[in-house]
């Protein structure tokens, strides 16, 4: 923006204050939302007068002067409509349209009609200024489109892209359908602690800061797992957790270094019911939202009509690299593993399962899949499979290629979780900074008794993006992680 432009705005607040008229108000007068007077009074034919009188706020979206009368187009959080205002009736405030700007916050009071080109609009018997904008809003017709910008001065793009108000709109309205789901199911929302003195729950680089009155250094949460299962054995048999949690990661389309996570878990079921709660969360958000259980994301029409696939980890890998599944239980995982160039080398057959099914089957999963019975080397916190110790009861569901969600049976046993943990503490010790660290306070909750449960975590972005089709995290997150500007 040029400084000239700037400056002529500054000198049209100058001239409004010399007229004796505040730009920035302390008082505002009652009004209405425009939305509800476009819908109350559709119905008005050309020339047709409602006799409602009317007081509306918004910002000035547009303005076209004629003479002695001009069109103001005013907007809303809830819609646009035109205002109408004339010299014979608004006097010498009439004077005042002249040191107006695109991007002005006005407040319009009068009737509601319909003029003679059947534009719906409000007569204005006055009219205010509400805010005074010293920069223009981005171009009409074009918005914002690149894309480091739009992210960058959200505000604007909110501003001058519907489609990106509407997404934001639909993420709102997909969180609350999801806590009212969960509500209704006698699931009781929780608040649990983002500064930690460990980061565990999850495989994450945490971010690391320092409690100074403490003298201790801290973590932000990189799940909320354990101190949801502490609520769970403190006697609350369905809770459930929507919060922010922070991974020191990279960035890419699917992920950010802030992100929403929903976590819940329910007393006296399993992974099989976390799959069926899976669906119903999953289902009545695209039903009440969406209006369909179909969605186009990303060129691909993607159908949530339950119930959806169930395949065990090594079969879906078996069949992506045409082996026998039984040898994908052996030390010839590692060997395929290799073969398939992966390095480093995974260390044990489990990891490279794992490896091997990131680097196979998973992009190739677009319909909405679980699969389940996961390697007990990368599920520390869920129960081992009946009859099968090198397995858990656990299950991932994916959707365009995205992990959309990760459920366990969870791990009750406090000895086998010990063991678990200190597992975990062996790799980190080897240079894994991601493994989990040995929870000492949960492993004292945990050795006074959980009942037997399912547990899952959603990951509340990624849904979003799927259910707006927004191929980007960073276009269902109003705020993103960005550079700083000098970088």
């Amino acid at each position: 923006m040029s400084d000239a432009l700037r400056q002529a705005r500054l000198d049209k607040l100058a001239k409004l204050r010399e007229l004796g008229i505040d730009p920035y108000p302390a008082r505002v007068p009652a009004s209405e939302q425009i939305g509800p007077i476009n819908e109350a009074y559709a119905g008005l034919v050309n020339e047709e007068h409602s006799g409602h009188i009317t007081t509306i706020a918004g910002r000035l979206m547009a303005r076209r002067g004629m003479g002695k009368a001009s069109f103001l187009d005013v907007m809303d959080g809830t819609g646009k409509i035109q205002a109408y205002a004339t010299l014979d009736k608004l006097g010498e405030a009439y004077e005042s349209l002249a040191h107006l700007d695109v991007g002005d916050f006005v407040t319009v009071t009068g009737e509601v009609f319909r003029t003679k080109r059947g534009q719906l609009s409000v007569a204005a018997d006055s009219l205010g200024v509400l805010s005074k904008s010293i920069r223009p809003l981005p171009e009409k017709w074009h918005g914002l489109k690149d894309v480091e910008i739009r992210h960058r001065h959200r505000a604007l793009d909110l501003i001058s892209n519907d489609e990106v108000r509407q997404t934001f709109i639909a993420r709102s309205k997909i969180l609350s359908t999801i806590r009212r789901t969960l509500d209704d199911r006698g699931f009781l929302e929780v608040e649990t602690p983002v500064l930690l003195s460990i980061a565990s729950g999850g495989h994450a680089r945490p971010f690391e800061t320092h409690h100074n009155a403490l003298d201790s250094d801290m973590y932000l949460r990189i799940a909320l797992e354990l101190y949801l299962k502490r609520v769970m054995i403190g006697g609350i048999d369905r809770v459930y957790e929507m919060g922010k949690c922070y991974r020191n990661e990279g960035v890419s389309t699917e992920h950010n270094p802030e992100f929403t996570m929903l976590e819940m878990y329910q007393a006296y079921t399993d992974v099989e019911g976390m799959m069926d709660l899976a669906e119903h969360v999953i289902t009545t958000a695209l039903q009440e939202v969406v209006g369909s259980l179909q969605v186009t994301f990303d060129e691909h029409e993607i159908d949530f009509s339950p119930p959806w696939p169930r395949i065990r980890m090594i079969d879906a890998v078996a069949q992506a690299i045409q082996v026998d599944a039984a040898a994908l239980q052996t030390e010839e995982a590692i060997r395929l593993a290799q073969d398939a160039g992966i390095d480093p080398l995974p260390p044990t057959p489990g990891d490279a399962v794992n490896t091997l099914f990131e680097r196979t089957v998973e992009a190739t999963l677009i319909q909405p899949t679980f699969i389940t019975d996961y390697p007990v080397e990368i599920s520390p916190l869920a129960k081992r499979s009946p009859g099968n110790e090198n397995t858990v009861e656990r299950f991932e569901l994916f959707a365009s290629g995205m992990e959309l969600a990760n459920a366990f049976t969870e791990l009750n046993d406090p000895i086998d979780q010990r063991l678990r943990f200190d597992a975990q503490e062996a790799l980190r010790e080897g240079g894994d900074d991601e493994a989990q660290r040995v929870d000492e306070d949960f492993l004292f909750a945990l050795e006074h008794g959980m009942p037997p449960a399912g547990g899952m975590g959603l990951g509340v972005d990624r849904l979003v993006m799927l259910l707006t089709g927004s191929t980007s995290i960073r276009d269902v997150i109003l705020f993103p992680t960005l550079r700083r500007r000098d970088e």
